[in-house]
């Protein structure tokens, strides 16, 4: 790319910097601080070169609603549909979203349902998100030999279960929520997790046991 070329894109920024800077503000401010100047001030480039990426603040806004969309809703249902040799193992594919953003976003989870709260529009993208994740979580079941109903309880008490965290913005540990993490197993499969799994588990997110207790 010419040099030229070059200092045009930094002082036009980029759409995903746009989209992270209204993120930021969505979560830092709520909903009505994300706006195009203070977008632009945050980046630090001009006013005017946000709309070589979008044509107005409305679409920033669907923007974000796609990102979520897809980073949240896609990737949890990505992760329900894992490899898993049983139900532990399909388990604790769900629960990689809990502690990896990169498969799901619970800040942008929590800035979204905040909005939601002053949206009919975002609101109705709840409902069908949480409608699409609990049909996921259900299915995930069934195909692991668990009725239909039963299924669907379990699916939504996980799920439930998790979106609680994060509406009340509960902080905990690795630590801790590793050593809660085979009695929500264990609760929502009713099956005890075997060590080795657990051992895979935490091996994937860095954690190594302070002891060879696996719940507290």
């Amino acid at each position: 790319m010419p040099p030229a070329a070059r200092q045009d894109m930094k002082w036009r920024g980029s759409r995903d910097a746009w989209l992270n800077a209204a993120f930021e503000l969505l979560l830092e401010s709520g909903v009505g601080s994300v706006r195009i100047l203070a977008l632009a001030k945050r980046l630090n480039v001009a006013r005017t070169s946000f709309y070589w990426f979008f044509k107005d603040r409305e679409a920033l806004l669907n923007a974000l609603i796609e990102r979520w969309r897809e980073k949240n809703t896609r990737g949890l249902i990505r992760q329900t549909e894992a490899y898993a040799e049983g139900i532990v193992e399909a388990i604790l594919n769900v629960f990689d979203c809990w502690l990896d953003p990169d498969l799901f976003d619970s800040q942008l989870e929590f800035a979204i349902r905040s909005w939601a709260l002053q949206s009919d529009e975002v609101a109705r993208e709840i409902d069908a998100a949480d409608e699409e994740r609990i049909e996921a979580l259900t299915g995930m079941f069934v195909r692991h030999g668990y009725e239909s109903l039963a299924a669907n309880v379990r699916g939504r008490t996980i799920y439930l279960t998790q979106i609680g965290y994060i509406s009340m913005n509960t902080q905990e540990t690795l630590e801790v929520r590793m050593r809660r993490m085979p009695a929500y197993v264990e609760i929502f499969t009713g099956q005890t997790p075997p060590h080795n799994e657990l051992r895979r588990f935490h091996a994937r997110h860095g954690y190594v046991p302070t002891d060879d207790t696996h719940a507290g």
